[in-house]
């Protein structure tokens, strides 16, 4: 301290601490040599017997750096606000910017794939052009999963990326991810099989297309880095059960080539590669398994990974999904009475026999079961003799001695058609559906088996042998469409696609022309209109307001279904608000387009 001066601010400084037991106060010095600097004095002031002045005991403590350092950690917070707030204007402007590009990129994607299929469908090409043109549509499709992967890792990063709480059918999404998973193990060579152990519903709440991205993502991994004659096998099983949710277990196995084990602790970091050649060996991003685990978290799950370098690789991946009270058997539809019917299941594999009992018995089907197609054609004709046929009989494709089309034949030949005949299969039946139809066999289904597909399947079936009973659809021939697109090779693209069904279409080149013609012509003019999004002059979201606001019947039913290239869910909820009854992504499918006009259209 510097003497006198110091002390006297020292005095003055704690003189309000006089008759407190003690003090603890701070304060800011001057020394002799180092300036100031700021000190702790921590003690308790006393007053003499013989009543002389306070005397102070206590310590002094150098608290000059604490004080420093809360500076600078005041300054720092404040920068890291400013940081913060200017990451979240950056993230703002990528987010604006890719869904930019996502609608600059995909709009010259939408003409080359559909300028692709197009000419695909032209009889006239030689062999040669169709094999370009197959490669052109593969490598579009691959460009477009890239933008798409790009997209969904902005959503994550933004924290965009919500998941949905709605009903669906599980036993149809696995059933699309075993279709795409087995045709890729066909061309590649690799054998695949799917198992549902024990009891699985049919339905649950949760987000089904996320669910199918995360298992199509573990799948497609393990078939691309599975070599030709390996295998794939997803395992699906309920682990638990409480509160009405279900927990459930996806074990996706392969043979592969595996990872090692210092690799594993990064497997999940976007564009993480253990090998930097595979990327172009195999075509990877290295965002799909990022992607994959952001899912699942959101999704409240859990992912893990054992894998062996040149041994394989097992995800284990565990989801909990709200429990449906909705059943098998759709209520609305009285026209079955499963405690009614008595089913056959013809299948060389005894698991999958006792799995089709334990699954049809659930909502009340009796089921029989045959180990070969000669048992379970002489339990027909037992069945047809006694006059009780049965009412579905189910039939593995894959048997040895006679294959499910043959003991189809064979069963056709001997009790006629009334039955209908499904086929079992974990393949692709595109190959061998005319063979099948030819041998009598009435659709598919593929595995593993769920109680809902196989009624829905038998009751079209059902429906396919009483032609009465078919439900009218659509007819989309003759059909007037306003079509609103301002970029020209599109629209001709979309006229080309819509004349495949015999639907007229007239082009409005933005939404203030589409807005003109629709109010020009009189009420029911048009069947729908086509409507993309961006647009100069007017936008198809206000074009679409302006019609719903005219006073006329047809402005408030006709459906208005969004063609386009923004792919946020935040465009979908725009165009709902809008008024527009469907929002179709570009590349347009166009069965998806058919099925959307036909389900739209039907009264």
């Amino acid at each position: 301290m510097t003497g006198n001066m110091c002390l006297k601010e020292f005095n003055e400084t704690i003189s309000d601490y006089t008759g407190q037991k003690t003090y603890d106060v701070e304060y800011r010095l001057l020394t002799k040599n180092r300036g100031y600097r700021w000190y702790r004095a921590v003690g308790k002031p006393i007053r003499r017997p013989d009543g002389s002045p306070i005397t102070y005991i206590g310590v002094f403590i150098d608290i000059t750096g604490q004080k420093e350092m809360m500076q600078e950690l005041a300054q720092q917070r404040e920068s890291l606000s400013v940081a913060l707030e200017e990451a979240n204007q950056a993230n703002k402007a990528k987010t604006a910017f890719l869904s930019n590009m996502s609608h600059e990129i995909r709009t010259p994607m939408n003409a080359i794939i559909g300028l692709d299929r197009i000419a695909l469908n032209d009889p006239g090409i030689s062999e040669t052009t169709r094999e370009h043109l197959e490669k052109i549509g593969l490598s579009a499709q691959h460009l477009l999963s890239i933008i798409n992967d790009i997209l969904d890792m902005s959503r994550i990063e933004s924290g965009r990326m919500t998941v949905k709480n709605e009903e669906f059918s599980f036993a149809k999404a696995l059933a699309q991810v075993n279709t795409i998973i087995s045709d890729q193990c066909r061309e590649k060579g690799i054998e695949y099989e799917c198992r549902v152990k024990g009891t699985v519903d049919d339905y649950y709440i949760g987000d089904e297309m996320k669910l199918q991205q995360v298992l199509i993502n573990i799948l497609g991994n393990a078939v691309k880095f599975t070599p030709s004659g390996g295998t794939v096998t997803l395992v699906v099983e309920t682990i638990a059960r409480f509160n009405k949710r279900s927990t459930l277990r996806f074990i996706i196995s392969d043979t592969g080539i595996g990872m090692s084990r210092e690799f594993l602790p990064k497997l999940f970091d976007a564009f993480s590669q253990e090998d930097s050649s595979s990327t172009s060996r195999f075509g990877s991003t290295g965002l799909g398994m990022a992607i994959t685990r952001n899912i699942i978290e959101l999704m409240n799950g859990t992912i893990s990974v054992e894998s062996e370098k040149q041994k394989g690789t097992t995800f284990t991946v565990t989801v909990t999904l709200a429990e449906s009270d909705r059943k098998s058997i759709d209520e609305e539809k009285t026209d079955l009475q499963p405690h009614e019917m008595c089913v056959l299941v013809i299948d060389d594999d005894p698991i999958a026999c006792e799995h089709a009992q334990l699954v049809l018995g659930q909502v009340g089907v009796e089921c029989e079961k045959a180990l070969s197609g000669a048992e379970g054609l002489r339990m027909v004709k037992v069945r047809h003799a006694r006059r009780e046929p049965y009412n579905l009989i189910l039939v593995d494709w894959r048997m040895p001695d006679m294959d499910g089309m043959e003991t189809t034949r064979q069963i056709r030949a001997a009790v006629g058609t009334e039955t209908p005949v499904i086929i079992l299969t974990s393949y692709n039946w595109d190959e061998i559906e005319d063979e099948a139809k030819a041998a009598g066999v009435d659709t598919f289904v593929a595995k593993p088996l769920f109680a809902g597909t196989v009624l829905d399947e038998f009751r079209e079936a059902f429906k396919r042998k009483n032609p009465k009973l078919e439900r009218e659809t659509a007819d989309l021939r003759s059909r007037r469409v306003l079509l609103a697109e301002d970029v020209t090779v599109n629209a001709e693209i979309m006229i080309m696609v819509l004349s495949m069904r015999e639907m007229q279409v007239d082009h409005a080149e933005n939404g203030r022309i589409a807005v003109e013609m629709f109010e020009g012509h009189e009420e029911g003019y048009y069947d729908a209109v086509l409507m993309d999004l961006r647009m100069p002059e007017m936008d198809g979201l206000e074009a679409t307001r302006r019609i719903r606001a005219m006073n006329r019947r047809d402005a408030k039913s006709i459906p208005i279904i969004a063609l386009t290239a923004n792919a946020f869910d935040e465009d979908v909820q725009q165009s709902m608000q809008a008024g527009l009854n469907a929002h179709l992504s570009k590349p347009v499918e166009p069965d998806i387009l058919f099925e959307t006009l036909e389900e739209l259209l039907h009264h």
